[in-house]
């Protein structure tokens, strides 16, 4: 069980900071909310308690993990596939895995295949939700701000 003032990550939504563990009643039934306050659009999530595992949510990732994550973001090898609707399969799965390595691929897969080829209107919601997701995770992650993050992710090239 997370308390207040841990950082995690909500696959789908991004990364924020516990601000409160709060019970409300929904249809009748009493039940624990975790209070998430995300780092970017100063929006507030609540998350039950009980289906935390089922939901996927996990620790943000170390300091040490962020150069991983730069080095994903920087390798320009890519493995892309041409049918757009096995890929936009592809990359909402890695997505949805919460996995931070599989978001970074898809922000750089569809950053360069964006350079290249352009994007469908589907994909750049896609990499625009993508980058945000990988944005709230680097910026806790890192303890810095969401500027400093995006100068850091420019200069690795997605």
């Amino acid at each position: 069980m997370f308390e207040i003032g841990d950082k995690i990550v909500y696959p789908m939504h991004g990364a924020g900071v516990i601000e409160a563990i709060e019970e409300q009643e929904i249809l009748g039934e009493m039940k624990k909310y975790y209070v998430l306050k995300m780092p970017i659009g100063d929006m507030k999530v609540m998350i039950p308690t009980h289906s935390v595992g089922d939901i996927g949510i996990r620790e943000v990732i170390g300091e040490d993990e962020v150069e991983k994550v730069f080095a994903i973001l920087g390798d320009t090898s890519v493995n892309i596939n041409s049918n757009w609707n096995k890929r936009y399969r592809e990359n909402m799965l890695k997505i949805k895995s919460g996995n931070i390595y599989e978001v970074a691929d898809v922000v750089k897969s569809l950053v360069l295949r964006e350079r290249d080829k352009g994007l469908s209107t589907g994909e750049r919601k896609m990499l625009n939700s993508a980058k945000q997701i990988l944005l709230s995770e680097l910026i806790l992650a890192k303890g810095i701000g969401e500027n400093d993050i995006i100068g850091a992710i420019g200069a690795k090239g997605a």
